[in-house]
């Protein structure tokens, strides 16, 4: 018996191509809060960042990939930060290496420039862009998450994750940049935090998803869902594959399960 669903935001309830969630999900996640079934939020956004939601209600939060969870009312159920001598490493590293990073922590952010990159990830995804301070200012925060706008090339040529954040991992949605959280920290992690919480099992649980970030949290719910616009290595793993963002997919998807 389905008791729980997690559901990732970009690309996923949010349309990329109207950035907007379509009526049929809206409708169909009112109806299994009718039910009873508890319905949850699991991105990779900040919580400063989830503002594409509008009137609708959840019974939870899972943010920055599991970094940091917390209730409908905001009450912390979880929070893991980036160790702070990564953090060192990585002002001592982007003098060498100037490429853009944004820092979340608490219900803030910064990036440290602005370039083409930054700002077609901040267009794609609709938000605006964070303002600029010093790469010095993450010194001593608690923080969430960094934003590297790096390539996956970029990436192995620097050996960033092997010299500089040795305690993190990062996971990619687009190609040009990483969200970066301390290891061990996942959607699937977040889960389990969330479940404990509400004394739900495991078992009883479902996600959707389309993003490579989604990806263990689709391996380690009951039944994982990709979404019809996910990539194929996404849909790889799920144990369903739905219709697109635009074309209803969740809708279709609880349906076909019976749970709307």
């Amino acid at each position: 018996m389905v008791k729980a669903i997690f559901f990732d935001i970009d690309g996923t309830l949010v349309s990329f191509e109207t950035h907007k969630i379509p009526a049929s999900t809206q409708e169909a996640l009112k109806a299994l809060r009718d039910k009873g079934i508890k319905i949850f939020i699991a991105t990779g956004r900040p919580q400063c960042l989830i503002n594409n939601l509008g009137d609708l209600e959840f019974d939870g939060y899972i943010t920055v990939n599991g970094s940091y969870c917390f209730t409908a009312g905001h009450q912390p159920i979880y929070k893991g930060c980036i160790p702070q001598e990564d953090i060192e490493r990585l002002i001592t590293f982007q003098q060498k290496y100037p490429v853009p990073f944004v820092f979340a922590y608490g219900n803030e952010m910064f990036v440290t420039e602005v370039n083409d990159r930054v700002q077609a990830v901040s267009d794609l995804i609709e938000i605006p862009v964070p303002p600029v301070a010093s790469i010095e200012e993450a010194r001593g925060k608690d923080i969430l998450q960094i934003m590297g706008y790096f390539t996956d090339e970029e990436e192995k040529e620097t050996d960033i994750f092997g010299k500089v954040l040795t305690h993190c991992e990062p996971m990619r949605w687009y190609p040009l940049f990483a969200d970066i959280i301390a290891r061990g920290n996942s959607k699937s992690t977040g889960i389990d935090k969330v479940l404990e919480y509400f004394g739900i099992n495991l078992k009883d649980t479902m996600a959707f998803g389309d993003g490579g970030n989604d990806i263990p949290m689709l391996k380690h719910v009951a039944t994982g869902i990709a979404m019809g616009n996910a990539e194929p290595h996404v849909k790889a793993v799920a144990d369903y594959v739905t219709t697109s963002v635009d074309e209803d997919g969740i809708a279709n998807a609880l349906k076909h399960f019976g749970l709307i």
